[in-house]
């Protein structure tokens, strides 16, 4: 029996759950923060944001790109069909878990939770390990790790109230899947989209000074989890906003201002390197830039842009769309800027801080709803044979 269209890879159910839990992890917060409603979870207000943020729409999103990518790295058929659907049941199940946490107990809710996480490393492993591409067991690794965080989220709120080190573990394990992924696609999409237009100067090839970049950002980021206010993690996220901004530019992303869908990789990329100046900064002078909304430049700056841009770029190209963006791309991005430059700029509002932040909330929210409501129908429905 053929499995139904929606079923037939994971980037399909993957990337529109993805991007309506993303949504909702503001669009519930915004009320919420306002005192409006009250969710019956175990975790605090700020920690359910976190959690529903990270470990349920980013989460979903890295699933939906693994279980795609992963068909293309080893050339075996793509997760598909009842285990995908398993997998699925499995992350909703995690979500209403989470949200439900205080009626049906911390550990029971700890305990659904985690089984997405764990059977997402298990297929994933499966696949690379049995076409024997050894290479990409450290992605595997890195969702492994994902997984082991949100195990440590859901102990670190139940013994102290707040999971502040297991939320930084989780943001430094999505930015160095980034670091390592957006790595490995930007500067090839951007060498073959060059190419293409018979350009003579190209993405400068992997060396020495990528791995340099990411071997620093992921000592300047182990740092930051376990001391967050150090002057020695300060010189390190220095030191790696450096070598990633430097990195970033041997890419060539200007020369490919003429296609939205492409330089946005590179837009997104520069947060990165941008995050870690601002964190350095708010450790080294606290009253110049304000700690929290240095870090929301990662969560709603980096994952914001790149999961939109690769979402928009994978559907389109895996649905035989043509790879430009058009108003509705160009109105995703927008919208998701908007989002982080607000939310940066909430703390400077002084007595208008709610209203930005509200604002921040409700424009990074459209974005993914506009994705939503732009792709839906492409992930979900067999275009019509002509």
């Amino acid at each position: 029996m053929t499995e139904p269209y929606w079923l037939s890879g994971g980037f399909r159910p993957f990337f529109l759950l993805g991007a309506l839990a993303m949504a909702a992890s503001v669009l519930a917060w915004i009320p919420v923060a306002l005192g409006g409603i009250e969710l019956p979870t175990a975790f605090g207000p700020r920690d359910w944001h976190v959690h529903a943020l990270l470990f349920g729409g980013l989460m979903a999103i890295i699933a939906g790109f693994a279980l795609t990518a992963v068909a293309n790295w080893t050339g075996r058929p793509a997760v598909a069909g009842r285990e995908l659907f398993t997998l699925v049941l499995l992350w909703a199940a995690g979500r209403i878990a989470v949200t439900t946490s205080a009626w049906i107990g911390a550990s029971a809710a700890a305990t659904v939770d985690i089984l997405f996480p764990v059977a997402l490393t298990c297929v994933f492993a499966r696949e690379v390990i049995a076409a024997r591409n050894l290479r990409n067991l450290r992605i595997v690794a890195i969702v492994g790790a994902l997984g082991i965080a949100d195990i440590g989220f859901h102990m670190e709120a139940q013994l102290t109230g707040t999971a502040d080190t297991s939320t930084r573990v989780a943001i430094s394990l999505a930015l160095l899947l980034v670091m390592l992924v957006g790595g490995r696609i930007i500067p090839a999409f951007t060498r073959n989209w060059l190419v293409a237009r018979k350009a003579t100067l190209l993405p400068a090839a992997f060396s020495r000074l990528d791995a340099a970049s990411v071997v620093v950002g992921i000592i300047a980021l182990g740092a930051w989890t376990v001391a967050p206010q150090h002057v020695l993690t300060a010189t390190l996220l220095s030191a790696a906003a450096s070598l990633s901004a430097v990195r970033l530019a041997r890419w060539r992303g200007l020369q490919t201002r003429s296609e939205p869908l492409l330089l946005i990789l590179h837009v997104a990329f520069a947060t990165i390197p941008l995050g870690f100046a601002a964190v350095a900064l708010a450790i080294l002078v606290p009253d110049s830039v304000d700690p929290t909304a240095a870090v929301h430049l990662w969560t709603v700056g980096t994952f914001g842009s790149i999961t939109l841009a690769v979402m928009a770029r994978a559907s389109r190209g895996h649905s035989g769309q043509p790879l430009k963006a058009g108003r509705l791309e160009i109105g995703m991005f927008v919208l998701v800027f908007a989002g982080a430059a607000a939310r940066f700029a909430a703390p400077y509002a002084e007595g208008w801080m709610v209203h930005t932040l509200s604002c921040a909330g409700l424009a990074w929210a459209a974005a993914y709803l506009l994705f939503a409501a732009g792709y839906g129908r492409m992930l979900l429905v067999r275009p019509r044979l002509p």
